[in-house]
């Protein structure tokens, strides 16, 4: 039985609501977990408490703060602002904390910004070893959405993580970002699916909901799930339609 992850950013949100009534209504729809982005601008105990409450579970949420992993001088205040989101984690219950890599930055070589973002995952790896939280480093797609960022390439980002070689450290495969790139997921991923700590969804064109555009979603989940992938999926998309029979309808579309 799959299992779905609604982002609460994005999803089963209303005008001028509180942050945790969106856990209740994925509770609501029959969803079993919940993730989010930043948590240092929510009501951590309000959370909680819907938590509490509801029986959900939270995925994934980032780890902050969110600055350039390409840039060396940023790595203190990253590990530090790590050390601080595993807490959170652990509060929460979220196995996974999610990364991005930063832009890619002038006056750097590529190499170097490379070199820069392997000693600060493996230097993560040492912050989040025996907490049982992991960190995914999330590749995004640099032709619509993340123009200038560092790290567009699900194969190099498997490659920095089988440099950085820790087993705390691994990828948040985005389908949408992936497909965006011209990317086929078996060839992408064949072979290393070990190192994917979760996945995200979405469609294309607009970045909505499944089913909405062309990404041959159900396929590559299929792929995903049939190769020993066992974690969730996020259902990380900006709805056209609100209510839960549209969610239901985005989750039936990806094959249940």
């Amino acid at each position: 039985m799959r299992r779905y992850s609604a982002c609460i950013e994005w999803l089963f949100a209303e005008e001028a609501d509180r942050f945790p009534d969106r856990i209740r209504r994925a509770h609501a729809v029959g969803l079993t977990a919940v993730e989010f982005w930043r948590w240092s601008n929510k009501d951590l105990d309000a959370i909680e408490a819907a938590l509490d409450e509801t029986g959900l579970a939270v995925t994934s949420l980032v780890t902050e703060p969110m600055i350039a992993l390409t840039d060396a001088a940023n790595r203190h205040a990253w590990l530090k602002g790590l050390a601080d989101s595993v807490v959170v984690a652990r509060r929460l219950g979220a196995p996974v904390l999610i990364a991005q890599a930063g832009d890619d930055l002038p006056g750097f070589s590529r190499e170097e910004q490379r070199l820069a973002l392997t000693e600060t995952l493996r230097a993560g790896a040492d912050v989040l070893a025996g907490s049982g939280v992991r960190l995914g480093v999330e590749p995004l797609n640099t032709r619509i959405d993340h123009i200038g960022y560092f790290l567009d390439s699900t194969r190099e980002g498997l490659d920095i993580i089988d440099d950085v070689a820790r087993p705390e450290i691994g990828i948040v495969y985005d389908i949408y970002h992936s497909a965006v790139m011209d990317e086929r997921t078996e060839e992408v991923l064949e072979g290393r699916l070990d190192r994917v700590f979760h996945v995200h969804v979405a469609d294309h064109p607009g970045r909505n909901e499944p089913g909405s555009g062309g990404i041959d979603l159900p396929r590559r989940l299929n792929w995903i799930f049939a190769n020993g992938y066992d974690g969730a999926v996020g259902l990380e998309y900006r709805p056209t339609r609100s209510g839960a029979d549209a969610v239901k309808a985005a989750i039936a579309s990806l094959g249940g």
